[in-house]
């Protein structure tokens, strides 16, 4: 379609109208496809035509979801997953190697972490961290072997920014593949292949669902790369229902809206939390006190949905501010309409061990707020009601 703005795109997006004429897309629950003969049916399978075969490799649902991400995201192609740890691993899976290694930033999701440190070694594909806040550690850790430099931006849970365009021009200069998770900030405040990412990675049960509804994951970036993916995934599995993606689909129509909204409440927020009696920090990347404010002012359009505070008291005060909490929601999910309020030391990030934890910036008092959509004066009564119990 011609090129138009980012809310336009996600909305009029769509694919090709049946002979029924629907305005909206319908959905495809199908497992399979038909053919009109048996030489038809032999070039697809020989991928000399783009038919779809089965559900597993594509479905028009499908498609058109990481047609969006694609767009929105300034990507060559795309593929979808069931969930975004599927799309993780299945990245690294299909372009990795026996012997290869891996360099990323400590401050990972927590079964991310588990990936690195628990199964690729059974691979012999090892991996080596750096400190998110200490930039210059990348380049001594980068071997031979090296070849992935992965990292998120911001980190989940502590929300650390880590500039972009620096891990670009270092992945170009030792000819790496750079891979950025982008499940906090959603294409529509970032977009990582601007400043030299070659694969872009979200869990789609974040934000770009916004609901709390289903579950997703895609990768989009280099065609090359993609290819792989697919490859891979076509053989083990790991493909996103048809339903799933009609979900996602819709939910991209409503992205910017939504994001706009989670973006004022977070800050607003994060403002008053800044000066409560009860809490020793916050970080939030549009905070002008949070020490990477620079580099998210000049490669997010906003700060996101998700702030991170630390209550004064450790471990117990923090869970007794969740045990408090009146309409807030305790879920390990975020991104969600409803605020949600996790504990990472006791929950998402629990089989690291201490030392990890606090390497990754999650210390016992750590708690992450996934900022909704419900009128701000509501959220943060809840929220100082229950840090004054």
């Amino acid at each position: 379609m011609d090129k138009k703005n980012f809310e336009t795109n996600a909305i009029r997006n769509q694919m090709e109208r049946s002979q029924f004429q629907e305005h909206s897309t319908p959905l495809y629950l199908t497992s399979s496809f038909v053919f009109e003969d048996a030489e038809e049916m032999r070039a697809s399978f020989s991928e000399e035509n783009d038919r779809n075969i089965y559900s597993r490799f594509s479905n028009p649902n499908t498609t058109e979801f990481v047609e969006k991400v694609v767009q929105m995201e300034g990507a060559e192609d795309g593929y979808a997953f069931a969930t975004g740890m599927a799309a993780v691993f299945s990245t690294f899976a299909a372009l990795l190697n026996s012997g290869d290694h891996i360099v990323s930033a400590r401050s990972v999701f927590g079964s991310t972490h588990t990936l690195f440190t628990k199964y690729f070694p059974k691979w012999h594909i090892e991996t080596s961290y750096f400190d998110i806040n200490n930039p210059d550690e990348i380049e001594p850790l980068i071997t031979s072997s090296t070849k992935i430099l992965y990292a998120e931006s911001p980190t989940n849970p502590a929300v650390d920014i880590i500039d972009l365009e620096l891990l670009g021009n270092i992945a170009k200069k030792h000819n790496l593949l750079l891979v950025i998770d982008n499940c906090f900030a959603t294409p529509y405040i970032q977009q990582p292949i601007k400043f030299g990412a070659d694969l872009v990675i979200h869990s789609a049960t974040k934000l770009m669902d916004g609901q709390g509804r289903v579950l997703g994951g895609v990768v989009v970036g280099k065609a090359d790369l993609v290819r792989e993916i697919y490859l891979f995934s076509r053989n083990t599995g790991p493909a996103l229902s048809p339903f799933n993606a009609w979900v996602l689909s819709k939910s991209l129509e409503t992205l910017a809206v939504r994001v706009e909204k989670h973006c004022e409440n977070a800050l607003k927020i994060a403002e008053f939390l800044e000066n409560h009696e009860q809490i020793s920090k916050v970080k939030y990347p549009f905070l002008i006190s949070h020490p990477q404010y620079e580099i998210a002012k000049k490669q997010m359009k906003l700060g996101g949905n998700i702030i991170a505070v630390e209550v004064k008291g450790g471990l117990e005060a923090g869970r007794n501010f969740l045990n408090a909490l009146k309409m807030c929601s305790l879920s390990a999910n975020l991104g969600d309409t409803r605020t949600i309020v996790n504990h990472p030391a006791s929950t998402t990030h629990s089989k690291l061990s201490e030392e990890e934890q606090l390497l990754a910036g999650i210390t016992p008092g750590l708690v992450r707020i996934s900022v909704g959509l419900e009128n701000i004066s509501d959220i943060i009564q809840d929220i100082n009601d229950a840090l004054k119990r």
